[in-house]
């Protein structure tokens, strides 16, 4: 099967001449086949017979460290039905209960947990019921204040939704976190349904607690599976995207599992590294023109 090798750069810093690409080709020996936007993204039909990892390499040391991301894969059924994404890290820029923390007054605590779990230093489950623990007390009014305060939605979002959404397909915010971030999140962003750890709470304060069962990696798992099955879709016709630990399953099982500015054990394992292009990039992977983007406000 032919392969194609997709580069792509970061919007806001559109670097990707037609020179750099013109290099980057040179450096494989294949031809700029085709320009999905201009400056930004382009596709590069590689020759038969050259491998993935060696066309890597190549065209790496031809861009000799450029901010350009490189894909390759095969040429056939890149446009995906369904998409499944992580949203702390990953279509939000925020990790939740660090927010929610900060405003507890044990921000640099409950950080210091989140990055060990999200570079799968520890076992995720067991540090959410810790990091929440610390919670307990926290009105829920403070939740709304987060949202409207301290969250902020990772560019590109909205687009590769309506996009993907305007070309039949489905589309799940699957967190560790928590509903009561991913209910307006995912409305906001345009997903069609969210799943998320639901934290306990009494007499409008959280109890410290989250209700049983934790969702973890997983979970993630499961919902990749549980919603193919229900879309009558395989496995290969999903886009995973994510940055933590927990998300490393559901990337290696979907057919485009998508690192997104990813903790080093992750990008590392994943079939996709996006470390530059924002969450447009998840369209130029599957092959989209900056043309084919459905018109939304971002």
């Amino acid at each position: 099967m032919p392969l194609v090798a997709t580069l792509i750069t970061d919007p806001s810093n559109p670097i990707l001449s037609p020179e750099l690409a013109n290099r980057a080709a040179n450096g494989v020996s294949a031809q700029v086949a085709d320009w999905l936007a201009q400056d930004i993204s382009c596709d590069l039909v590689l020759k038969d017979g050259v491998s993935r990892d060696d066309a890597q390499t190549a065209i790496a040391d031809a861009l000799d460290g450029e901010p350009v991301d490189i894909v390759i894969q095969e040429t056939a059924d890149r446009k995906k039905s369904l998409l499944i994404a992580d949203m702390d890290s990953t279509m939000i820029r925020q990790e939740c209960v660090d927010e929610l923390a900060a405003e507890a007054g044990v921000y640099e605590h409950v950080a210091a947990i989140t990055k060990r779990a999200m570079n799968g230093e520890i076992e995720f489950e067991s540090a959410m019921c810790e990091r929440v623990a610390l919670l307990e007390g926290l009105d829920l009014t403070i939740v709304h204040q987060v949202l409207k305060n301290r969250i902020t939605l990772t560019r590109g979002g909205k687009t590769a939704l309506a996009t993907m959404k305007a070309n039949g397909a489905y589309t799940a915010l699957v967190s560790g976190g928590f509903t009561l971030f991913t209910d307006p999140i995912s409305e906001i962003i345009g997903f069609d349904e969210h799943r998320a750890n639901v934290l306990g709470h009494r007499d409008g304060k959280l109890d410290g607690t989250v209700i049983e069962p934790v969702l973890g990696g997983q979970s993630k798992v499961d919902a990749l599976n549980e919603l193919t099955a229900a879309h009558g879709l395989s496995v290969d016709q999903a886009m995973a995207v994510g940055d933590g630990a927990n998300d490393l399953g559901m990337l290696k099982l979907a057919g485009s599992g998508v690192a997104l500015h990813a903790k080093p054990v992750v990008a590392a394992e994943a079939k996709i590294r996006i470390d530059h292009g924002d969450l447009t990039a998840l369209l130029y992977v599957q092959g989209y023109r900056k043309d084919d983007f459905a018109g939304v406000r971002e």
